[in-house]
């Protein structure tokens, strides 16, 4: 099987790379317009039978713990859309953007092939946005259009491109903090890189078996 990894940032993928050489890696660099221009392209350049985006997010709740990986199901985008009166509403479901045009549907942009069946992790629910902030207003109003249980920047862009180019994928995240938690000091990202390289291992045994 050819398999695409790709990650945001080389220390998402550190530990792996230097450990592995076997297997193609693809930085995008951090946010959605260079994932999708960078994986897009890179699809275009040479076919791959299953894509992996790795990182790190945040929680919404502590459901979740530090250091734990997940497996992301569905994501969308969660700044595209209006704020009034502190409310936020997606324009992703209105008449601006059809919730199920390809390749949305009902509004979320869903895995519905690439996730193992034999998986331990748990299988999360994501959502996207281009600026991280401590602000309590943007965490509930992510809360209140999405109930998302975790936070990236790249994991729309991600499942957007592979849907379009229709090749089966699969979004891996490990818990470094706690949304709105902007003291670094509370963060577990050490333990969230760690974390995230050994279920990355395990993943890529479950699907060459």
């Amino acid at each position: 099987m050819q398999i695409l990894l790709t990650a945001a940032t080389e220390n998402e993928l550190e530990l792996f790379i230097n450990k592995y050489s076997n297997i193609d890696i693809l930085i995008t660099g951090v946010g959605t317009p260079a994932t999708i221009y960078n994986l897009q392209k890179k699809l275009h350049q040479q076919e791959y039978d299953f894509v992996i985006q790795v990182g790190i997010a945040g929680a919404f709740s502590n459901k979740l713990n530090l250091a734990e990986t997940v497996i992301v199901k569905q994501d969308t985008f969660g700044d595209i859309g209006a704020e009034e009166n502190q409310v936020f509403t997606s324009f992703i479901g209105n008449s601006l953007i059809n919730a199920n045009g390809f390749p949305f549907a009902d509004g979320w942009l869903m895995n519905t092939e690439g996730i193992p069946k034999n998986t331990a992790l748990k299988v999360v629910k994501g959502v996207t946005v281009n600026k991280v902030s401590d602000s309590s207003l943007q965490k509930q109003q992510l809360i209140l259009a999405f109930d998302p249980q975790i936070e990236t920047m790249e994991g729309a862009a991600f499942h957007f491109v592979c849907l379009q180019e229709r090749i089966p994928f699969i979004q891996l995240r490990t818990i470094s903090n706690y949304v709105g938690e902007r003291d670094k000091s509370k963060w577990k990202i050490k333990e969230a890189f760690e974390n995230l390289n050994k279920e990355l291992l395990e993943l890529l045994t479950l699907l060459n078996n």
